[in-house]
């Protein structure tokens, strides 16, 4: 029998709520505003009923655009997250509350500030998910272009995040210092006006695979995010990785929980689990997303074909995929995945909407409730991960079975909290004290 090596480790979860994207369901119509506040608030009571660790807001700083166009099958925007958070804060009492906020185009006085009071609002529940931009695009909106090399990317972030630490720092039990900081990115003196919360810092969140992204993790990160959360192998070596990367940084082997992003698909029967992972993936291309993702590789409107009839004959543009439409097929050739398209369309006798759907990747867990429990519970105590960010593919909904069906099955395995134990989403995570602080 194979050696469990983590056997009493159990699953945490946080849920994902996306900004732009086309894997929510749009078109259902129990679909959600992404400016109602209704919509925010059903999913993060649901996962809070849950018992999951944290909520998790993505952002983008400029909305995306195809052909010079903005990306209308996508989301178009939403409030800003740490206000959004701070609303939620009111509202729920245990959960953690996670906003991504760009070390590239925010300043570090007052982001260091603003998350400062979200994690004192919400009690010590605030987590900031670092993230770095380096594309002209959304330069544009700062006048900055893409200022940063994209290797420099990180070496502001470090500097962005250390002078963060700094200053939350600042205002110890017995006095309130000033902050002076001057290097190659900032120049600071600040005394800070709110004090730490219970949890000491907001817990700092990245999602970074390319190497230079997991040093940056290793070094200074508390929770990792990966798009490993479909397969065990590949989750088990980043793992890994990430691991031998925190012991060379001189951090305990156990000082980063790894969160996968990943979606969950149920079904009641086993027999009815394919029948309903296709209509997922259905509902995800509509015939405007699929044109929508063959214009990107086309390089061009393809607006006016029929998504349920033949690609389109002509060859696509000769230049690689822009950055603008997200990262998925950024900087790839158009005329190696054209081709690859076309052959699968031959051989399969597949319309184009049908062609988008087969050449877009499993993504996630598919089951009864009680095989993805067993599946999850693997994971975990393997050492594939320490839980999961789910994505759930309907809002406000989505969240509503894996609450109610998965998660009994879970507790029932001995792999889930039954009940929180601390207040703070620090001590939901099972973390150290803050880096600076031990």
């Amino acid at each position: 029998m194979t050696e469990v090596p983590f056997p009493d480790a159990q699953v945490h979860f946080g849920v994902f709520f996306q900004g732009v994207n086309h894997h929510t369901i749009w078109s259902d119509p129990s679909s959600g505003s992404q400016i109602d506040f209704e919509t925010f608030r059903h999913v993060a009571t649901t996962a809070e009923r849950g018992l999951f660790d944290a909520f998790f807001l993505g952002e983008g700083l400029r909305l995306r655009e195809q052909d010079g166009q903005l990306l209308d099958t996508d989301i178009a925007g939403r409030p800003d997250a740490i206000t959004q958070l701070a609303a939620l804060a009111g509202i729920t009492r245990r959960i953690g509350l996670v906003a991504t906020q760009n070390a590239t185009y925010n300043e570090p006085a007052d982001l260091a500030r603003r998350l400062a009071s979200l994690d004192v609002l919400s009690g010590g529940r605030a987590g900031w998910n670092v993230v770095t931009t380096d594309n002209a695009w959304t330069g544009e909106n700062f006048r900055r272009g893409g200022y940063l090399e994209h290797a420099l990317r990180y070496e502001r972030a470090a500097d962005f995040l250390s002078l963060a630490r700094e200053i939350w720092d600042a205002w110890s039990d017995t006095e309130v210092r000033t902050v002076e900081r001057e290097s190659a990115q900032f120049r600071v003196a600040i005394t800070p006006t709110v004090p730490r919360s219970a949890q000491g810092h907001p817990v700092i969140f990245q999602a970074g695979v390319s190497p230079a992204g997991r040093d940056f993790a290793a070094a200074q990160a508390e929770v990792i995010f990966s798009p490993f959360g479909t397969h065990f192998d590949p989750a088990l070596e980043f793992a890994n990785d990430i691991r031998a990367r925190l012991v060379a940084a001189g951090r305990p082997a156990d000082d980063i929980r790894i969160l996968p992003g990943t979606q969950i698909v149920l079904a009641e029967h086993a027999s009815e689990v394919e029948e309903k992972r296709r209509w997922v993936l259905g509902q995800q291309i509509t015939g405007a997303t699929a044109l929508s993702l063959a214009g990107q590789v086309w390089g061009r409107d393809l607006s006016h074909l029929d998504p349920d009839g033949p690609l389109p004959a002509e060859d696509p543009e000769p230049s690689v995929i822009s950055s603008t439409r997200g990262s998925q097929r950024d900087g790839q050739d158009r005329s190696a995945i054209v081709a690859q398209w076309r052959a699968l369309a031959d051989t399969e006798r597949l319309t184009l909407r049908q062609v988008a759907i087969e050449t877009t990747a499993r993504f996630g867990f598919a089951g009864t409730p009680g095989q993805v429990a067993d599946e999850l519970t693997r994971w975990v105590r393997h050492g594939a991960s320490d839980g999961f960010n789910i994505t759930p593919y309907q809002v406000p909904t989505g969240l509503d079975d894996i609450v109610n069906l998965l998660i009994p099955e879970l507790q029932e395995r001995g792999s889930y909290r039954s009940t929180y134990t601390g207040t703070t989403l620090r001590e939901h995570l099972g973390l150290r004290a803050p880096l600076t602080r031990r």
